[in-house]
This record gives structure tokens, C-alpha cells and sequence, in this order.
């Protein structure tokens, strides 16, 4: 009798092996350590390129003369022109626009343009403006407020009258900064006998000498050499290279 056989197995069609696990995709997190590090780099590019800008346009509004200026000038606000300058760590030492030094007297002479350092100002002492007439054929043509005069009075019928007090010839003021000049005319009326007004500084104390020394004389002013060479320790001017990009550095700031 022969043994049974086995009943061949059967493998169900619908049975497959078991493949991987299918992983989630998660989105991303805001500590995400690359996209923190990409904020940081922008940030950081940002304030890089904020300081460049800011140090390139570094320019502070200070004082510069209008023209050239004599030592012991009394500065009035027609003497002063804003500027905007880089100074960068010197800035301190030059008068910012905040400042209002009218009224103070130059320590030294300064040219036009020239910035105006703390250092060149002194309080104005006993200085007094004094009036003197003197006839326009007598007076330099190019005589402007700022330049160094001396005056001189002489004995000439036709500049001091027809019977002077006095004779020869003495110096009544001598290196006095011209403060101001009134009274002359360039017109076709305009002649050399007519009398301009020469104010010049001079020291309260020798008021009385001047007004006594010249006697009733007539007035001859002579003009020295005003403004010297600044040092070179000082005597900056406004730069176009330092001023921002598109503005003048020798016209006003605002």
C-alpha cells in the first residue's frame, strides 16, 4: 500500500514580501541650523553695508571765512560761510555750525575758504571801532573790510584843509584791521574829494592818542600785506574730495 502524498502548497497571489516603511516628510523647522545661519549672513551683510555708507558720507557742518580775514579782525556773520567737510577725528578742533562766534576777534590772519579752528579766536579785549574820514582820493581803491591799514596824517592844504594844525607827517594808527569801508561811490558823481569812511579796531586806551595825534590833518591810508601764509599745524580749507558726492564743499550747508 503506497503513502499518501503531500498536498502540493498553494502561495496566495495577493500576498507580497513586506517593502520599507514609507518616512514623512517634515517641513522645515525655524531653527533650522542653515537657515539660521542664512539670516545671519544677511544680516551681517547688511550692517557692513550700512557702515560703508556711513563712513563714506562721515561729513559734519563747520564754519570756513568768506574771504581773507587780518589778525584782530572782529568777526560779524557776513565773515562766516557753512561747509560740509570730513574731518573724521579732528573735528573737535574746528567750529562747528552750532557755534556762533561773531563777535570774537581773529588770534591770526585766515584766508578765504580756510576752515576756522577753535584756536584762532580770543575774546575781543578792549578793542573799540573807531571812524576816521578820510577823502576818497586817499583811500586805496581795493580797500575792503579784513585787510591791515596804517593811516597817516599829513599836512597837505588839500587833504587837510586850507590851515592845518600840525606839520610833517606821523602815523596815527598803525597795523589796525579794517573793519569797515563806507561812503565811497564808484559812480560818475563819485570825485576824489569826497569823504569815505574807514573804520579800523584799535584798542579802547588809544582812542583819545589817535583822534588828538592827527590835529586836523588830512588822512592817507596805506594797506599792508593782510593775511601771511597759514602754518602748517593748521589753516585747512574745504576740499572737494571731502565733501559728499553731489554737493559743493564751498557753497552753504543749509
Amino acid at each position: 500500500m503506497s503513502a499518501p502524498t503531500a498536498a502540493p502548497s498553494t502561495v496566495r497571489a495577493d500576498t507580497a514580501p513586506p517593502g520599507p516603511a514609507a518616512r514623512r516628510v517634515r517641513p522645515p523647522r525655524w531653527l533650522d541650523l542653515r537657515l539660521v545661519l542664512g539670516v545671519l549672513l544677511v544680516l551681517g551683510s547688511v550692517l557692513v553695508g550700512a557702515r560703508v555708507v556711513t563712513a563714506a558720507d562721515a561729513t559734519v557742518p563747520v564754519w570756513s571765512a568768506a574771504g581773507d580775514l587780518a589778525a584782530g579782525t572782529v568777526l560779524s556773520e557776513a565773515d562766516l560761510v557753512p561747509v560740509a567737510v570730513r574731518l573724521d577725528d579732528v573735528a573737535e578742533a574746528y567750529l562747528a555750525t552750532s557755534t556762533r562766534p561773531a563777535g570774537r576777534v581773529l588770534a591770526r590772519a585766515v584766508r578765504g575758504g580756510e576752515l576756522l579752528p577753535r584756536s584762532v579766536l580770543e575774546e575781543p579785549g578792549d578793542l573799540v571801532q573807531l571812524a576816521l574820514p578820510v577823502q576818497a582820493g586817499y583811500v586805496p581803491p581795493g580797500l575792503d573790510r579784513g585787510q591791515v591799514v596804517d593811516v597817516y596824517a599829513v599836512a597837505d592844504p588839500v587833504v587837510g584843509g586850507s590851515a592845518p594844525t600840525g606839520g610833517g607827517v606821523d602815523v596815527v594808527v598803525a597795523g589796525a584791521p579794517v573793519q569797515a569801508v563806507t561812503g565811497r561811490g564808484d559812480g560818475v558823481l563819485s570825485t576824489a574829494t569826497s569823504t569815505v569812511q574807514v573804520v579800523v579796531a584799535v584798542p579802547a586806551e588809544d582812542a583819545a592818542d589817535v583822534l588828538a595825534s592827527i590835529r586836523g590833518r588830512g588822512l592817507v591810508v596805506v594797506v599792508r600785506n593782510s593775511v601771511e601764509a597759514p602754518p602748517d599745524t593748521g589753516g585747512a580749507t574745504a576740499d572737494r574730495s571731502d565733501a559728499p558726492a553731489g554737493a559743493a564743499p564751498d557753497g552753504p550747508v543749509g
